[in-house]
């Protein structure tokens, strides 16, 4: 693919072929598969010069048949632009082809449940274009050493049933829910808004990949516009549990919205708003409004939101006082894509938040290993914070009750 088209770009010719391939390999009799309309059928049409369209057509009849249209049909396998003219666009696809007939690539007999395909796959095509472009794609993406985390110290290992309820307002790529579904034992309803529509695209191919069809990921700007309301009252829809990694410090978050005068009420009783150049406060107050009156969540957000002054350091004290914050883990710096500052978790609890009078906090910026230009956490750190953290241990310069 490389020549005409940006490094960043590759993923939505990639991963849409690899998502073909995968579906009709796997042959699952949940899903439809016209005739004429798999990947095997592409593979006739190599080295003919009408290929580019053929693809199109299979992708677009295999996406109407399974209610994926605007999903699997974003990248354009016909442009001229981005995949060159003529012999040289025939070959380009031919190959691409080719490569995913390999035999490696047989996903016949492949179990999703445990090897998350397209995750890697993105993560991988995350760490060697989109960096490379230059274009910040990280918001797509929760490092799953992060994301496990995230659902270990809210407990959705104690779950009792598939009706309770994970949402994500900022999915990007799925990884987040898809890791926290991964710890409910008897599995879990999965609900989540994507602002930008490919990335929407590839949440939606991930929770097929992974045996949740059902997810409904909706695309849409969760701020002016939650997609997630009450049949009866027009309120925020609430759920059990909560997990986002928003975009951080995000300057135009009062796009389509007047934080005064919001129906959902998202910013009431907190003496201000967040201010109109960066909102973290405004999704972290989105997530509070969007947890039931026992609900649990989670959310990654840069450090700042700690001890920043003026309208933010009034909606924080509101925020303790009303008890929602359970627990604060700070992480190493440089473990996120697209950017190198550090980060923390807080920890949102409803349950019994009138009767909180402390909250637990963790330094685990120090636990980390160097992973090429990132840093990753070991087993041992996920380990030590969420033992830590679940039975509130206190450890001299690590760990504290305050």
């Amino acid at each position: 693919l490389r020549g005409s088209m940006d490094a960043s770009q590759y993923k939505d010719y990639v991963l849409v072929m690899l998502f073909m391939k995968y579906v009709s390999d796997k042959k699952d009799p949940m899903i439809d598969i016209p005739a004429d309309a798999s990947f095997y059928d592409m593979v006739k049409h190599k080295g003919k010069s009408d290929i580019g369209d053929k693809i199109n057509k299979i992708i677009g009849a295999f996406a109407q048949a399974n209610g994926l249209t605007g999903v699997i049909t974003v990248a354009d396998f016909n442009d001229d632009e981005k995949l060159g003219k003529g012999k040289d666009k025939v070959d380009k696809l031919t190959n691409l082809i080719s490569i995913f007939e390999k035999s490696e690539l047989d996903f016949s007999s492949n179990r999703a449940e445990n090897d998350d395909l397209l995750g890697d796959a993105y993560e991988y095509l995350m760490r060697h274009f989109a960096t490379e472009s230059g274009k910040s794609k990280g918001q797509f993406y929760t490092p799953s050493e992060v994301s496990r985390i995230m659902a270990k110290v809210i407990g959705i290992s104690k779950s009792k049933s598939q009706t309770e309820s994970l949402y994500d307002p900022t999915t990007g790529s799925g990884s987040l829910l898809l890791k926290s579904a991964d710890e409910a034992p008897h599995g879990i309803t999965i609900y989540g808004q994507e602002n930008d529509n490919a990335t929407r695209a590839l949440a939606v191919m991930n929770m097929w990949l992974h045996g949740n069809p059902d997810a409904d990921i909706v695309q849409g700007n969760t701020l002016a516009a939650p997609e997630f309301k009450d049949e009866t009252t027009g309120e925020l829809k609430q759920f059990d549990y909560g997990v986002s990694n928003p975009p951080f410090s995000y300057k135009s978050w009062m796009n389509g919205l007047d934080p005064n005068n919001d129906v959902y009420k998202r910013f009431d009783g907190y003496d201000a708003v967040p201010p109109k150049k960066n909102g973290d406060f405004a999704f972290l107050l989105h997530l509070i409004k969007s947890l039931k009156s026992k609900g649990k969540g989670c959310i990654v957000m840069p450090l700042g939101v700690l001890f920043r002054g003026n309208a933010e350091a009034d909606i924080r004290k509101k925020i303790i006082q009303k008890g929602y914050i359970k627990g604060i883990i700070g992480l190493p710096p440089n473990l996120f894509y697209g950017t190198g500052i550090a980060a923390c978790l807080v920890v949102l609890d409803k349950e019994d938040a009138d009767k909180r009078d402390s909250i637990f906090m963790i330094d685990a910026s120090k636990g980390f290993i160097k992973d090429g230009n990132k840093n990753r956490l070991r087993e041992q750190d996920i380990h030590k914070i969420v033992d830590t953290f679940n039975n509130r241990i206190e450890t001299p310069k690590y760990s504290r009750i305050i």
